[in-house]
């Protein structure tokens, strides 16, 4: 089955908060010394009753019923005599009370129509006497300038006279209210229209408080329609006008504003910057609601960014400050975007928790359309945990209740998932049934992106079902849209899902053209670090790293060995940037993969095609095209594409002291991959016969024997190698390799290559073995001799227990005795060493002085779980931990190798190794040369034995790959002799089995 894109969940519920700033519809400015106009036949001053222009503020008299602030006036008024109220402000929506001298309220006002926000009165007065005036604000938190007046009617009148300058007001009120109405709607460009009409006479009549929030708010259209340099020019204005006029709470909420546009842009260092200058106002002011909105918007970019405890930490400050104030609407999208958050790091569970708890807000306010959106994300936690009648009952339920409100937009992606979840149940007419009715609402609301994903699904059904006619023809409307709208995520996952679909058909030259843009799609997007959000990934079961492993297997089915090695490498990083979520690759692999000239020229054979709506089939069967292809089969296939590339990585293992190779395995359904890179000829291929199943069955094997020290490892261990090394045996002896480079694929992750036994010895006592992330990643260049300076810390204290839940389970982590021994012999090895141990052992002692030491050797508990970075972590003496995430922001450049000597991995159980990976690459990312870390944990006496020997040798000036080496071969054969260690110096318990020295393994460059 294709990779299916999983319809969006694009409710306003959990989604990145622009803020709309509200603008104030009242009355033109007055200034102090400014009357109201009138008309030719309006009264003199003389016939005025009362004529004020004042100030509501704090230090007023307070209204017991509400709290608002209020101003009281008087005047004398005769039995009969008809009077008008006119009771006008641009700071605030004005409310009118008129009292006779009892206090008996004789009449109220607050708006005088829907547009005209003024209060106005007109009233016959009871008796001779005084009157009281109060003005009051229909919000009891509204302050500012207000104009009263007071005066006898004219005759005839019935309605309140208001200058011209408040009849414009109405006038801009009015394109106001429709401008609104029409957002609503989505109408953007109409929306646009009266909005533009309105800031015109906004301006025209100086109420200058309306100009910078209507600025703010068409700012925020384009932001919708995602024109972000217009969004910014309109958010600038809002923000200069609003610091000129020293509006602080505008101020902050454009701030908000243009910290979201550069998010959308992918510029989150400067989007962070932004929404911490919008925070610092918001808390100046006292604005709690928008520190709230805020703190939930800076949580969700850095969710996106993949930084989980940030993304906790601030939407949990925002949960706190919206349950404050009392505000459950916005509570309710916290919840759902704390929930979000879990879901990215696969806690499903506490996903479901988040969720479960904002739908119950929702449906507690009577909020039917959240509802509806809340729904979609609960189901699409069961698509993702593979429970589809679950997942199929709550995107039902969220259908009807979107029918039900007219929510066109959810309605679609509700139907749309319903359709993806009986394309994986394998009811395909269903499926094509849902996913048509979803593609109608698209088209007639006019969402382009959800069109492209759902004739992008559409078409994957018709490829499953055999029709590839249909399919193509799907695709290739998909792929038009993406590429008119810009959608590179889609693009990429539409050109994977051609090329998928032209093998399955044995066209594997044009499958390759089609694949290679797509990878070079993906590339481009994460180099970008456009993140994409689990709610946004291509389908519930598959990954876009799927699209990089089915092109290396089909070059290399065409014996195209080095452009296989090179997706190999570009693979690696694909796989670390699905774990850790913020990789992006170096130079080299931004320039993704070449294409020969023949490929150069079916692509833009099919642009063309493309853009005059040729089908796919007669593009295919065109000349020109079955040209090209023929003229690739003669020229691709065992040829180098980019020499120089091959060149340069040649000399790096050239420029080495060792004769090397780069070994890399790749795991697929049927057969073992060996690709074999040395440094000189070309790349080699080695095809095994043994497919994943098989593979991963022996592995399951083997490594529960190397764990248990009385088991015998070596027949399963024989297998491995007969698969793994046995066919690159030759190859091996004709390079004279001494070392081997090895990346490992896959479960091969979990197993120590230096543990496979080729029926006579082990084979790291043939090879020096040194594993890497990718080869583009890795530096080369050999170490400076420098002194060994050792930064050594210990949790040996068993007095002291710490506990810590990982994944599900819950752990307790308690002191290892034999550490305190391990760094005592450390430092007896290398004297300037600076020892650490316990409570003194802390991040803050460790982290204040990573750089000055050229290796930090940690002896304390390690935890590596697949698919959680964060809950990967370091234990340290007191208690403290940094996580897999959090070792990435170190800066070591100055170290040469991290040691952790009591690791780790598969807590939760074996999945693809992605957490060994991560950690290799977190470490090589803070500038260090090397890790040495293990696989599991091992004895502890005999981890202090493999230590002092790795350090004797260390002394002796051997490089750590070499020293590690040697170690672990001192263990197997019992003699330390060549390492200057004596053997009283020695446990002598027999460590010869593999569970003692092989799950050390060395990552990066230790050569």
């Amino acid at each position: 089955m294709h990779l299916k894109s999983l319809d969006r969940y694009t409710s306003a519920i959990g989604c990145l908060s622009i803020l709309f700033i509200p603008l104030l519809t009242s009355a033109p400015v007055f200034s102090q010394e400014v009357a109201q106009e009138t008309s030719p036949a309006a009264p003199t001053s003389a016939e005025v009753l009362l004529d004020v222009q004042g100030i509501l503020e704090p230090g007023d008299p307070v209204l017991s019923s509400d709290g608002s602030l209020y101003d009281e006036y008087s005047f004398t008024g005769q039995a009969g005599q008809s009077i008008v109220i006119v009771l006008e402000s641009v700071e605030f929506d004005p409310y009118l009370i008129l009292m006779d001298a009892q206090g008996q309220t004789l009449g109220e006002n607050d708006d005088v129509d829907q547009d005209n926000f003024n209060a106005a009165l007109i009233i016959t007065l009871p008796q001779n006497g005084t009157y009281r005036v109060l003005v009051n604000a229909y919000n009891a938190e509204s302050q500012g300038h207000y104009t009263l007046i007071v005066r006898p009617t004219l005759a005839g009148q019935t309605q309140p006279q208001f200058s011209d300058r408040a009849l414009r007001q109405v006038d801009a009120n009015r394109l106001l209210r429709q401008g609104y109405q029409q957002y609503s709607a989505s109408q953007f460009q109409e929306t646009l229209q009266s909005f533009q009409q309105a800031l015109a006479i906004y301006r025209e009549i100086g109420v200058r408080f309306n100009e910078v929030a209507l600025l703010n708010d068409i700012g925020a259209v384009y932001h919708d329609l995602g024109d972000y340099p217009q969004a910014l020019d309109f958010y600038q204005q809002s923000l200069n006008i609003s610091r000129e006029t020293g509006d602080r709470e505008t101020e902050g909420s454009t701030l908000n504003n243009i910290g979201l546009v550069y998010a959308n842009l992918g510029d989150y260092p400067q989007a962070l910057d932004y929404l911490q200058q919008s925070l610092s106002i918001s808390r100046e002011i006292g604005n709690r609601a928008d520190e709230g909105t805020t703190l939930d918007n800076i949580g969700s970019i850095y969710n996106n960014l993949g930084n989980y405890p940030q993304a906790l930490n601030h939407l949990q400050q925002s949960l706190s400050v919206s349950r404050e104030i009392g505000d459950r609407t916005v509570e309710s999208s916290i919840l759902n975007n704390i929930g979000s958050v879990y879901a990215n790091l696969g806690d499903y569970p506490q996903a479901l928790d988040f969720y479960q708890q904002s739908l119950n807000i929702i449906r507690e306010l009577g909020n039917r359309a959240d509802e509806g959106a809340s729904l979609i994300s609960i189901g699409s936690v069961y698509g993702y945990l593979e429970n589809y009648p679950q997942a199929l009952n709550y995107f039902q339920q969220a259908l009807r209740i979107n029918q039900e409100v007219g929510d066109r937009d959810n309605e679609g992606t509700s139907l749309a998932n319903i359709g993806l979840v009986y394309s994986y149940l394998g009811d395909y007419s269903q499926a094509l049934d849902y996913l048509q009715q979803s593609l109608r609402i698209s088209r007639e609301i006019g969402d382009r992106a959800g069109e492209g994903t759902r004739l992008n699904n559409i078409g994957s059904i018709y490829n499953d079902l055999g029709d590839y006619p249909q399919a193509f023809n799907y695709y290739q409307q998909s792929l038009s849209i993406s590429k008119e709208i810009g959608d590179r995520k889609q693009e990429a996952t539409t050109l994977s899902h051609i090329g998928s679909s032209l093998a399955d058909q044995n066209q594997p030259e044009l499958a390759i053209v089609f694949l290679k843009q797509a990878v070079n799609q993906w590339e481009v997007i994460r180099n970008e670090l456009q993140v994409l959000p689990t709610e946004q990934q291509e389908s519930f079961t598959e990954t876009v790293s799927d699209t990089y492993r089915r092109l290396a297997d089909l070059l290399l089915q065409q014996d195209r060995v080095l452009e296989a090695q090179q997706v190999l490498d570009l693979l690696k990083i694909q796989e670390l940037q699905e774990y850790l979520r913020d990789v992006r690759g170096n130079a080299q692999t931004a320039q993704g993969l070449d294409f020969w000239p023949p490929e150069q020229e079916i692509i833009a054979l099919y642009d063309r095609s493309l853009q005059q709506g040729e089908d796919f089939e007669q593009f295919v069967s065109r000349v020109e095209v079955e040209t090209q292809v023929a003229q690739l089969r003669r020229t691709a296939q065992g040829q180098n594409l980019n020499p120089e590339q091959l060149a340069s990585l040649q000399n790096e293992l050239q420029q080495l002291d060792q004769p090397a190779v780069i070994l890399y395995p790749l795991i697929l359904d049927d057969r073992l991959e060996l690709v074999l890179v040395m440094p000189n000829g070309e790349p080699i291929r080695r095809t095994v016969n043994v497919g994943r199943e098989q593979l991963n069955a022996a592995l399951a094997t083997l490594l529960p024997n190397l764990e248990n020290r009385i088991r015998n490892a070596k027949p399963d261990a024989q297998q491995l190698y007969q698969w793994l090394i046995q066919p690159i045996e030759a190859d091996l002896a004709d390079a004279g390799a001494t070392t081997i480079l090895y990346a490992a694929d896959g479960q091969l992750r979990y197993l120590p290559l230096g543990a496979l036994y080729d029926g006579n010895q082990w084979l790291i006592q043939r090879f020096r073995i040194n594993n890497i992330t990718a080869a583009s990643l890795l530096d080369f260049s050999s170490s400076q001799d420098k002194p060994l300076r050792v930064l050594a810390g210990a949790f040996s204290d068993t007095t002291l227990n710490y506990q810590f839940q990982i994944g599900t389970e819950d752990f307790i982590f308690s002191g290892l005795p034999y550490t305190e021994v391990e760094v005592e012999n450390i430092a007896a090895e290398v004297p300037d060493t600076t020892q650490l141990f316990n409570t003194d052992f802390s991040r803050v002692a460790v982290e204040s002085q990573l750089s000055e030491y050229s290796i930090i050797h940690l002896a304390t508990h390690a935890e590596f779980v697949p698919g959680l970075p964060e809950a990967s972590f370091i234990l340290f003496g007191n208690g403290d931990r940094v996580t897999l995430r959090d070792i990435g922001a170190w800066r070591i450049a100055n170290v040469d190798l991290v040691v952790l000597s009591a690791c780790r991995t598969a807590v939760s159980g074996l999945g693809n190794g992605e957490e060994i990976l991560g950690f290799g690459y977190q470490i090589q990312r803070t500038g260090a040369r090397a890790t040495i870390a293990s696989l599991w944990y091992v004895d502890d006496a005999s981890t202090q034995t493999l230590m002092t020997a790795f350090y004797a040798a260390l002394g002796q000036g051997m490089s750590e790959t070499e020293a590690l080496r040697q170690a672990q071969i001192a263990l197997i054969t019992g003699d330390f002799s060549a390492l200057g260690l004596s053997p009283e110096t020695i446990p002598s318990d027999l460590v010869s089995h593999p569970y003692y020295w092989s799950p050390f393994i060395l990552i990066g460059n230790g050569l």
